[in-house]
């Protein structure tokens, strides 16, 4: 067996458009970090001299003299309380901040762990990983080289167990790398702008990217087991993104709950729980008889699991199946 790995091993590595796959893995995690920290950058001094000329010259317009003597004589009016520095406070409740003339969108690893940028690497990475997972086993299906493997290793369910094992840890290891390298950066420049970083949030954010390896690492197996299974790369990504874009869809058109879909397993793998809405029956006794409400609820991680788990198995047994039974050409 461990022959056998290291010949796949060379066989998925030898693989062009693989090391092209991987490439593009490094080169969109690269664009999508550099241009979240520049689109994140502090203002500069010539932006913030800026923003205070334009406040000075706001707050010394007439109009703005008018409105801040009403506040002064009634504050209690514009929500203000009454005191020493309610000259401040008036300008302050009219917007004449320095914050509201010199905006920019801070880096909060938070946001870009739940709905930025590091949730956008994972999905592109579990993307580019099944494709990657897909190119192995076509390639050998188009060039009829699965043929000759078998000559000179019979036991299909070894082959089949040999190349899974590569794709899924080759994959996975290097989408680890990727985002522990992705999450390291981000980190750093928070840092570097005095930004929270502490108390395990740096942890968390990679805890959440090593489980978006995990998927990605799945994706590929699921890949590759499709293509083996239907021995042609277009169907089995036809697939893929079928059930991907329209499961959601499907779904809901056939009444089916969300917890059932798999994008929201997906990313409660990666997020350690979602949140999603569900229609129950409305509590009360003033509640019509049939009468629903939606109400919020969260997918564990462990039901995410489960679900995905099942899935992941029942496409690997049919495509060892269909390899050992199925006539090779």
């Amino acid at each position: 067996m461990t022959r056998l790995l290291r010949v796949e091993l060379t066989r998925l590595l030898s693989r062009r458009a693989v090391l092209v796959l991987l490439v593009v893995a490094v080169a969109i995690p690269t664009v999508i970090g550099v241009a979240t920290v520049l689109n994140s950058r502090p203002p500069s001094p010539a932006e913030i001299a800026n923003a205070e000329r334009s406040l000075e010259q706001e707050m010394e317009s007439p109009w703005f003299q008018k409105q801040l003597a009403k506040c002064e004589a009634n504050p209690g009016r514009w929500g203000v309380e009454p005191g020493p520095d309610v000259e401040q406070s008036c300008a302050e409740s009219m917007g004449m901040t320095i914050h509201n003339y010199l905006w920019w969108n801070e880096l909060q690893l938070v946001e870009e762990r739940d709905s930025g940028s590091g949730l956008a690497v994972v999905i592109v990475l579990a993307i580019l990983m099944m494709l990657a997972g897909t190119t192995f086993a076509g390639h050998d299906w188009a060039s009829g080289s699965v043929s000759n493997q078998l000559l000179f290793e019979p036991r299909r369910p070894l082959v089949w167990a040999a190349k899974a094992v590569v794709v899924t840890a080759v994959t996975g290891v290097f989408a680890a790398v990727v985002i522990t390298a992705y999450w390291l950066f981000l980190g750093a420049v928070a840092r570097s702008r005095d930004l929270p970083v502490g108390d395990g949030l740096l942890l968390d954010c990679l805890r959440s990217g090593w489980r978006g390896a995990g998927v990605a690492a799945a994706a590929a197996l699921a890949g590759y087991g499709l293509t083996m299974l239907f021995r042609s790369t277009v169907a089995a990504l036809g697939i893929l993104l079928a059930s991907s874009v329209a499961g959601g869809v499907v779904l809901a058109v056939v009444g089916i709950g969300s917890v059932w879909n798999p994008g929201l397993n997906v990313a409660a793998v990666i997020l350690d729980g979602a949140t999603y809405w569900a229609d129950v029956q409305c509590p009360g006794e003033a509640a019509l008889p049939g009468e629903t409400c939606s109400v919020e609820r969260t997918l564990p991680l462990g039901r995410a699991l489960w679900f995905l788990g099942v899935g992941l198995v029942l496409f690997a047994t049919a495509s060892v199946a269909s390899f050992q039974r199925r006539d090779v050409p």
